[in-house]
């Protein structure tokens, strides 16, 4: 049960800053048109790298913290907020009441803050429950593999990892926390 907080902190710290830094990007992309082919490769380049691997090659380059485990998933993350969130902006801009915003001259920050953001808000919270839901996996497989969290953390990856020397002998010491993950997940 102590091993769940450190993934449950994990899960939700990267949900709020990837869903953050997506939604920035994302309102900038959909709505700024010049901005947006720029954005958009870089946002490809970084989704075309699986997250794991992305994950663990940010880790190899810091040493290991749960603060540098949470950058590291959120940067492998909020690629995908990005796509969303400017999906859901480029639809949103072409409605009527942006359009008689536009038209009674309200700026665009104002225009993004009152009329886009808030109509981003229900995908947003959606996708940040599978962020969530992911980056309790990745932490798990970062500290199982050793590249996660240090090893004297006990989070449900470390728990799994010293109890893998023990399999045969006492294989509840890995089967609890990997029940633990799979049913909060």
């Amino acid at each position: 049960i102590y091993g769940s907080r450190i993934s449950l902190i994990v899960g939700f710290a990267v949900a709020a800053l990837a869903s953050a830094v997506g939604t920035f990007i994302g309102l900038l992309s959909g709505f700024i048109r010049g901005l947006d082919a720029v954005l958009m490769r870089v946002m490809d380049g970084l989704m075309s790298i699986p997250s794991t691997l992305l994950a663990i090659a940010l880790m190899a380059l810091t040493r290991a913290s749960v603060q540098n485990v949470i950058i590291a998933i959120a940067v492998a993350e909020f690629p995908r907020v990005s796509r969303l969130i400017r999906g859901v902006v480029l639809s949103l801009r072409e409605q009527p009441f942006v359009e008689a915003a536009v038209a009674s001259g309200t700026r665009m920050p104002m225009i993004i803050l009152k009329h886009i953001l808030p109509n981003t808000l229900a995908p947003l919270m959606v996708n940040a429950t599978f962020i969530c839901a992911s980056a309790m996996i990745i932490e798990a497989s970062l500290s199982f593999i050793g590249a996660g969290t240090p090893p004297i953390t006990p989070s449900w990856g470390n728990i799994m990892a010293e109890g893998r020397t023990l399999w045969q002998l006492k294989f509840y010491i890995v089967l609890i926390p990997a029940a633990f993950l799979s049913a909060t997940v």
